[in-house]
């Protein structure tokens, strides 16, 4: 097997120009033309060959060789069809590489899982495409596929939001959904020259890895996040008027403002000094409440 060839701009280029390939602006394409990253991302990623990896968004394959050389199996997800030939092309010496010209939010992932492995949980790793990263990875936490670890290349401030704790002014709806799902870990700093074309912010590579239960007990998930998102929404807004501005709490207030009262925090808290202990706490009081 020949070894990955696409990490290195030169070889990146030929392949462009071969295909006449024009970057696409709508799916926020950035190829990666590092090899030090790449070799970053496989590692971090960990994986073995007993792995099936999905990849979102492979690109002209660059990460997807190097992926085929270290995993049993690699689905990968492609929109853009014109990139297909040049997968075509750049995987020709793979087998273990399949590649699906599909939107990503579309695609039966975990249909696909049951029957490529088993059902047994995948690895996701990709170069994920700005405007789509939140949707892509709720998908996977929300649809319950089974997934090991998702190890992403994302715009580090979308990064730091994910791994940061109560009172940053990065942490908000999406802090506390990566973090009920998983232990979310920056493996690296990622300048944008590391990329073609350059983006004009600088990425990141995270890791979430799954947890085997969530970490708080909740009587009903969906509610929870529907209070974590009312209490984000406008962020100026105390805690308890977030809330009873939300069409989707609806409890009267004095029932909210006890309930906030219990966590001992003063009643002007806002959403942003509490953590995913004290919002599951206020989800599960405020669910009884609901429920009488």
């Amino acid at each position: 097997m020949s070894k990955p060839t696409l990490g290195n701009p030169q070889n990146t280029i030929e392949i462009l120009q071969k295909y006449h390939f024009n970057f696409q602006k709508k799916f926020g394409q950035n190829f990666l033309i590092d090899t030090h990253v790449l070799e970053k991302i496989i590692s971090a990623a960990g994986i073995t060959k007993e792995d099936m990896v999905l990849e979102i968004g492979p690109g002209i394959g660059t990460m997807t060789q190097y992926l085929a050389e270290v995993a049993g199996k690699v689905a990968a997800v492609e929109i853009d069809k014109n990139l297909i030939p040049i997968l075509e092309d750049t995987l020709s010496e793979y087998d273990n590489v399949m590649v699906i010209n599909d939107d990503v939010l579309k695609v039966d992932i975990r249909g696909l899982v049951e029957k490529e492995n088993g059902g047994r949980p995948v690895k996701v790793v990709a170069n994920l495409p700005y405007y789509i990263t939140t949707p892509i990875i709720m998908g996977l936490f929300e649809g319950n596929v089974p997934v090991e670890s998702i190890t992403v290349m994302v715009q580090k401030e979308v990064a730091d939001r994910m791994q940061t704790g109560p009172g940053n002014k990065d942490y908000g709806a999406l802090s506390l959904a990566v973090q009920y799902y998983a232990d979310p870990y920056i493996v690296a700093n990622v300048p944008p020259n590391c990329f073609m074309p350059r983006p004009r912010v600088g990425s990141a590579v995270i890791r979430l890895t799954r947890h085997a239960a969530p970490p708080v007990k909740v009587d009903n998930e969906k509610w929870m996040f529907d209070i974590i998102r009312a209490s984000f929404n406008q962020r100026r807004k105390t805690l308890a008027n977030g809330l009873s501005n939300s069409d989707k709490i609806d409890l009267p207030k004095d029932v909210i403002t006890e309930a906030i009262a219990k966590l001992g925090k003063g009643e002007s808290v806002r959403g942003e000094s509490l953590s995913l202990e004290e919002f599951a706490a206020l989800s599960n009081d405020l669910w009884e409440k609901k429920g009488r």
